[in-house]
């Protein structure tokens, strides 16, 4: 499975609970927080940062 979201838009995104950076999981279908561990779903290659 290739990248859900282009690396640069990825680049300036951020969790909107303490503002951490945002990674793939294991899988790619959702982003996780690298701080406070939120996870966010990708649908149809769209992040849901709600």
């Amino acid at each position: 499975m290739g990248e859900p979201i282009k690396k640069e838009l990825l680049e300036v995104l951020a969790c909107i609970k303490c503002k951490g950076s945002l990674k793939y999981n294991k899988d790619k279908t959702k982003l996780v927080c690298s701080k406070c561990k939120k996870e966010y779903e990708i649908k149809e290659g769209i992040p849901v940062l709600l």
